[in-house]
Formats: C-alpha cells, sequence, structure tokens
C-alpha cells in the first residue's frame, strides 16, 4: 500500500503540469502513488503526463469529459489506495521533502488530518488576492484540536482558508465520515473542508510552509468575480445548513457571506437583484452585514 496517494485534476494546463509533476517525482518519500485526472483538457497536457509516466510508474493518468475540478478529484478518490491523501493543484509547487514530513508528523499524532501553510506565486495579469495562506502561527504543535475550535479561532481571527492543498487527510478518516467533493460548482473546497474540519477531533497544526500556490489569470482565483462565484457561495451555505444547523455553521455562514457580498460588487448591476433574491428568499439576509449589503448595491 502507498504511504500518500497525491490527487491532481488537470485542466488545460499543460504550461506548469511538468514541473508540477517533478516535485512530486523527486520527493524524499519514494512511497507513493500520483493519480492525475485530465478534465477533458485541450491543450498538451495528456501528453505530458503520458512521458512522465513513461519514466516514473507511480504516475496513474484518468481521463474524463469535462465534468469540472470536483469531479476529476471524485474519480481519482475512489482510485487512490494510499494510507493518506494530498490534493494537489496541478501548477502548484510542494517542496521535495514535504510528504515525508506530514507522513511522519501524522503517523506519530494519529491526526484525523493536518495543516501547514503556503506561499502565493501571482501571475502577470491576475486578481491580487486580498489573503494570505499563513495560519499556522495561531496554533500549537502536536496539540489535538478540535474541528469546531479551530474553525472558530480561525474565523474569530479572520484567517479561515478552505483550500485542500493545505490539508494531509488520513484516508481512513474520509472514508468514515464518507465525504467527497460537491459536483457542479467553482468554491467548492469551502464546503469540502469546512465538513472535514467538523466532524474531527484530531486535527494537528504542522508550522512548516510547504506549498508554493500559483494564481494565474486564468484560474477560479486569478479570475475577476461574476455572478456564478456568488451563486456557488450560496450553493455552498445551501448544503452546510442541510448538513447541520448549528452555532458554528451560522457562525460561517455570517463570515462567509459577509464577504462574497462586499465583493460581488464587482459584479455586473444587471445580475445583483437574481443574487439578492436568492439570498433573501433563502433567509440568508440575516448573514450578511448592513456594510457588505450596501456596499453590495451601492459601490
Amino acid at each position: 500500500m502507498p504511504k500518500v496517494s497525491i490527487i491532481i485534476p488537470v485542466y488545460n494546463t499543460g504550461q506548469y503540469l511538468e514541473e508540477t509533476l517533478q516535485c512530486l517525482c523527486k520527493q524524499t518519500l519514494f512511497n507513493i502513488e500520483i493519480l492525475v485526472t485530465d478534465d477533458g483538457s485541450t491543450d498538451n497536457s495528456a501528453d505530458i503526463v503520458r512521458r512522465m509516466q513513461q519514466k516514473d510508474e507511480r504516475i496513474r493518468y484518468f481521463y474524463q469529459d469535462n465534468q469540472g475540478q470536483s469531479a476529476a478529484r471524485n474519480r481519482a478518490l475512489r482510485h487512490a489506495t494510499g494510507e493518506y491523501i494530498y490534493f494537489m493543484d496541478s501548477d502548484d509547487l510542494i517542496d521535495t521533502d514535504a510528504l515525508r514530513q506530514c507522513y511522519e508528523y501524522a503517523e506519530t499524532t494519529k491526526a484525523d488530518f493536518i495543516f501547514f501553510d503556503g506561499d502565493i506565486e501571482r501571475e502577470e495579469g491576475a486578481q491580487e488576492l486580498p489573503w494570505n495562506y499563513k495560519r499556522t502561527h495561531l496554533f500549537e504543535e502536536r496539540k489535538p484540536y478540535r474541528g469546531e475550535e479551530l474553525l472558530s479561532r480561525v474565523i474569530d481571527e479572520r484567517k479561515h482558508s478552505c483550500v485542500v492543498w493545505l490539508l494531509f487527510i488520513r484516508r481512513s478518516y474520509l472514508e468514515r465520515i464518507k465525504l467527497l467533493f460537491h459536483e457542479g460548482i467553482i468554491h467548492e473546497d469551502e464546503l469540502f473542508t469546512t465538513k472535514l474540519t467538523l466532524q474531527s477531533n484530531r486535527v494537528y497544526c504542522l508550522k512548516k510552509c510547504f506549498v508554493t500556490h500559483r494564481v494565474r489569470s486564468t484560474s477560479t482565483m486569478g479570475t475577476r468575480f461574476s455572478r456564478y462565484n456568488v451563486d456557488c457561495y450560496l450553493t455552498v451555505i445551501d448544503e452546510l445548513l442541510r448538513y447541520h444547523r448549528s452555532p458554528i455553521i451560522h457562525k460561517f455562514a455570517r463570515y462567509t457571506l459577509t464577504l462574497v457580498f462586499y465583493t460581488a460588487h464587482l459584479i455586473p448591476f444587471k445580475d445583483k437583484p437574481g443574487v439578492f433574491w436568492r439570498a433573501f428568499c433563502s433567509g440568508y439576509l440575516k448573514y450578511i452585514s448592513l456594510k457588505s449589503q450596501l456596499v453590495f448595491w451601492l459601490k
């Protein structure tokens, strides 16, 4: 059994993919498998993966017609056999000793999952991000955290980061809670990591910065905010409230939707009535601060 399954969804990232795969092939932890799901790429991504496969038999390749990142991750996850799961973006880089350190730390602590920090590399033309991926300074190492405690703390400190590529997850824990990615939306990490976190009493912090995350002009985070972004965030809240109507879910909804509707002042005015009406009909205006509602309509 591999110690770690690395899952990489790919869609037209041939410009970066070889470098990403190389940093995985060079990992000091050798007993790994690299599962690549090609989500209908039209560039040279498939050729790059097949060429790399000839050099490293640990790479496994799956192809599907374009269905989105969630479906691509879920497909690879169903084929994963490693003790742990690491979800990686196809244009990111990770320190060559990262997986060994994560594996040994998770084994020692018996963690359901661990989290660490990342750096940002912004491509020219990409939107500048108003946040970073540094939060381990808020926590202690080798101390188990309850998921609800952890989520509440990062919200209070305005350091919530939902991305899955900052997590190293025990596969048996994922199977026990029966968690997959919600298909058909973007910002799916918001839903996945919140459910992942709230069901654990053994989350551990590793005070390391392992990942370099590229923000491209064509990536989800690098493009301009649109109505589709808002609709997908609303779907995330729909699903979380369907999962559980606990105080921490309400707190998360207030934090998230206040930020989302503040940022949504950027969408075309013609799209604003539709998303506002959806929030109103869902009873979500109570989660959106008055300031964010005014900025949404007037800025």
